[in-house]
């Protein structure tokens, strides 16, 4: 079944991922430069996105809500594959301006 014209822009589903929360820091994954790759292949959605250390032990949890977001967003049943990738590694050059303040702010407190 094609659902090519009922889905959303890649834009609008990565934006919509400002609603996941890195718990740990209190930032969305987006800003947090987490998130690497969003893209419809062959009818999946596929995201691969990254933690800011690969022995975060939230990394489960933020797929999850990765998943859970992305399916209220998608018309049912739409294939949803969350990769987490560790090349490259997360750097905090890759966080956006917006999350460079939010620490700016907590570090100079």
């Amino acid at each position: 079944m094609n659902h090519s014209s009922a889905l959303p822009e890649p834009d609008a589903l990565r934006e919509a991922l400002r609603e996941v929360i890195d718990p740990e820091v209190g930032v969305n994954i987006v800003d947090l430069g987490l998130v690497y790759r969003l893209a419809y292949e062959d009818g999946v959605v596929v995201v691969e996105m990254t933690m800011t250390s690969p022995a975060c032990p939230l990394g489960d949890m933020i797929a999850d809500e990765v998943d859970e977001v992305l399916r209220r967003r998608l018309p049912p049943n739409t294939p949803i594959d969350v990769r987490l990738v560790w090349d490259p590694p997360w750097s905090p050059e890759m966080m956006s301006a917006a999350a460079r303040r939010h620490f700016d702010r907590q570090w100079s407190a």
